[in-house]
């Protein structure tokens, strides 16, 4: 019972329940296509080139998202740290092999939804695969706007877009990950990503005070758009 009501708690977090009762929640989930993964600090949950039968959806915890380069070094490509965040779908319904790996941070539970659950039918069924899709629009869009952000020319450049994309229209962004994460989005190093906020607050263009970030001369700042 204290299972099927964690199922419950997590998958009701997802976007994936997006306008669904709790009704739907629990036919959806009596299909048996769903179950609880533990995985502790450290453990992967799927390998590089492994096949996928399954998608995820994270109910706590926090997973890594890597890749190893030809000298075996762990290259950071994103982090899975909220609540009902959902991945692994992509290479599912494309039926091809991860290209990547995903790593346990810390203690992680998580929703694994096998791969044929849609086959089932059923309204709850047909209302999960819409809300899949309104998932994988908005992962489109996350990545047409980062490739926006990583075709500027120098590293000011994707700074600044980075921050154009994501404030407020007050000019403020409050970040909700670390810088080294940061660093990594940008594919440079944290010293480097560092140095180069300390010059744009020391140019009077932004104001940086840990997570807080504000433009302070505008038209500088739309200088490098």
């Amino acid at each position: 019972m204290a299972s099927e009501t964690k199922l419950a708690e997590a998958f009701g977090k997802s976007l994936l329940a997006e306008n669904m009762e709790k009704k739907e929640i629990e036919a959806f989930l009596k299909l048996g296509r769903v179950r609880l993964l533990r995985c502790a600090k450290g453990e992967v949950v799927f390998h590089d080139r492994d096949e996928p039968s399954c998608f995820y959806i994270l109910a706590e915890g926090e997973v890594h998202i890597r890749k190893d380069s030809f000298t075996g070094r762990s290259i950071f490509l994103s982090e899975i740290s909220e609540p009902g965040d959902v991945f692994g779908e992509v290479y599912l319904l494309l039926g091809k092999r991860y290209d990547m790996y995903v790593e346990a941070v810390r203690d992680t539970q998580l929703l694994a939804i096998e791969g044929d659950v849609f086959r089932y039918g059923g309204p709850a069924a047909l209302q999960v695969q819409q809300n899949l899709m309104m998932v994988l629009a908005r992962k489109a869009y996350f990545m047409h706007t980062k490739l926006k952000i990583m075709a500027s020319g120098n590293l000011r450049e994707k700074i600044i877009r980075f921050i154009f994309w994501s404030m407020a229209p007050d000019g403020s962004i409050t970040l909700d990950f670390t810088r080294e994460t940061w660093a990594d989005y940008l594919a440079v190093a944290r010293p480097s990503l560092s140095r180069e906020l300390s010059a744009l607050q020391d140019e009077g263009i932004l104001a940086v005070q840990g997570k807080q970030i504000r433009v302070l001369d505008r038209e500088k700042f739309e200088a490098y758009l």
